[in-house]
């Protein structure tokens, strides 16, 4: 092989040489002798060198991906040119045939040559792009011309690019349309119309496998657009219910966030009425705390009022026994206890009366100094006394606001209870959706909250408030009480909600 391409590749090169040298001289002296003048020099390398220049422009298009036959034909008409050109330079054609041959077989070989060579490329392109095609044979075209063209055509129309396979196809159809009219006749109008698709499928290049596998792809085809049609469908149906029951659980949060707003609300009212009434309370005390501090005021005053009267009936009788010891008689003494008491009730009136009245006057006068001074002693002792009782007061105003406090934040931690039990029992709601509960499944975990919020006895919840509660009948309260008792026996315990600091 390799000395056969030496060979050729020499050989091929000398033929050029001398084909293109021959046409050179000829094509030169047939410019001189239809006046081209110098220009008889350069015209036959434009003709020859136009058949290589365009060939190589076409084979270079063919590498590249985008053949135009246009060059190949303008090619070849530059071949007949040439051929023609170098058979009329021996002179007329028909006047001598021996030497037009002679002149037209040197163009031939330098043709025949650049042929070749355009034809191992495009082979070697075809090969290296996997698109290698072989024609209908000569011999198949001069035996049988008719077939062979409906073949060619097949093979051009549908892009067969090997001609064994288009042959193998062609038999292959031949074979079953015998064997397909000894099935159903030779008119084949009884052949179901399945068995007669590589008959008609003939005309698009389709092989026999091929045609018969239509229906069964029709069909695989149909039943993947349904499997997608159904899944979409079930998608569909899907994403509908993902968003029902997105709006459920939306809607079940903002129930929720209301209910626990509600909580708040009034956990904040009676935060805020806790407040207001221990202001009242306060300001109740401070009234009844003045009001009483009046009162004692008064009843200290008509105290004192009362003890400077004792005090008086006490320095009168004390002035009597001064009296009756001084005058040493006791009628006498009695005697001026009786005017010293009528001088006390009349007091400075009849002071004037007697110089022993003024006597003991003066007398009661320093006893009531004396007793003045007791009194302010007294008045200092109801001072520290009163001051205590104040004290006490306040302690008891600070006792009694401790409780209101004490009272307001048990309130507050009562809405705070409520609130982490609606936030509780939202949660247990949002768990119910999740787990797609039925109506008589939630209500049962909802009569469980209700007894595990009152203790854990299932008696501590009426049938009255399970009614309420759910909105049932009397029986199916006591049904979900069952299930409910069931539920917290099994261990059912709600999700605890988040305490918040």
């Amino acid at each position: 092989m390799l000395g056969l391409t030496v060979l050729a590749g020499v050989g091929g090169a000398v033929l050029a040489g001398i084909g293109f040298s021959g046409s050179y001289t000829a094509l030169r002296d047939l410019g001189f002798d239809h006046g081209f003048g110098d220009f008889s020099y350069a015209f036959p390398v434009g003709v020859d060198a136009g058949i290589v220049a365009l060939l190589a422009m076409d084979l270079h298009l063919i590498r590249k991906g985008t053949p135009w036959p246009m060059l190949r034909l303008l090619a070849h008409c530059f071949t007949a040119a040439t051929i023609y050109f170098n058979a009329a330079s021996a002179g007329p054609v028909l006047a001598n045939p021996t030497g037009t041959a002679m002149h037209a077989v040197i163009p031939i070989m330098f043709v025949a040559v650049v042929e070749a060579g355009r034809r191992l490329v495009v082979r070697i392109t075809r090969i290296e792009a996997g698109h290698q095609r072989d024609g209908v044979p000569l011999h198949r075209w001069l035996l049988a011309p008719g077939p062979s063209f409906a073949l060619y055509r097949r093979m051009r129309l549908w892009g067969i690019d090997s001609y064994r396979e288009a042959i193998g196809m062609e038999r292959e159809r031949t074979v079953y349309k015998v064997m397909l009219q000894r099935d159903h006749g030779r008119n084949l109008k009884n052949a179901p119309a399945e068995l007669l698709l590589p008959l008609v499928m003939e005309r698009f290049g389709l092989s026999v496998e091929q045609a018969l596998a239509l229906p069964q792809e029709a069909d695989e085809r149909a039943r993947l657009r349904a499997e997608r049609a159904a899944a979409f469908e079930a998608e569909a149906a899907k994403r509908a219910e993902q968003r029902a029951a997105d709006v459920e659980i939306t809607r079940l949060r903002t129930a929720g966030l209301v209910e626990a707003a509600g909580y708040e609300v009034g956990a904040e009212t009676a935060t805020a009425k806790a407040h207001a009434t221990a202001r009242t309370l306060a300001a109740g005390r401070e009234a009844e705390a003045a009001e009483r501090l009046d009162q004692a005021t008064e009843e200290l005053a008509a105290a004192e009022a009362e003890q400077e009267a004792a005090d008086a009936r006490r320095r009168a009788a004390e002035t009597a026994r001064l009296a009756a010891e001084a005058e040493q008689a006791a009628a006498e003494t009695r005697e001026r206890t009786a005017e010293a008491e009528a001088r006390a009730a009349a007091g400075e009136r009849t002071r004037a009366e007697d110089e022993e009245a003024v006597q003991a006057a003066r007398l009661r006068a320093a006893e009531v100094a004396r007793r003045a001074a007791e009194t302010e002693e007294a008045a200092s002792e109801a001072g520290r006394r009163k001051a205590e009782a104040d004290r006490d007061t306040a302690a008891a105003q600070r006792e009694r606001a401790e409780h209101d406090r004490a009272r307001a934040e048990a309130q507050w931690r009562g809405a705070e209870a409520r609130e982490r039990a609606a936030e509780a029992e939202l949660r247990a709601v949002e768990a119910e959706d999740t787990a797609k509960l039925t109506p008589a499944a939630r209500g049962a975990r909802r009569v469980a909250r209700l007894i595990l919020a009152s203790g854990g006895n299932p008696d501590a919840v009426t049938l009255q408030t399970i009614m309420d509660d759910l909105g049932v009948s009397l029986a199916t309260a006591s049904q979900r009480r069952t299930e409910a008792a069931d539920l917290i026996a099994t261990g059912y315990r709600p999700t605890p909600a988040p305490i918040h600091a």
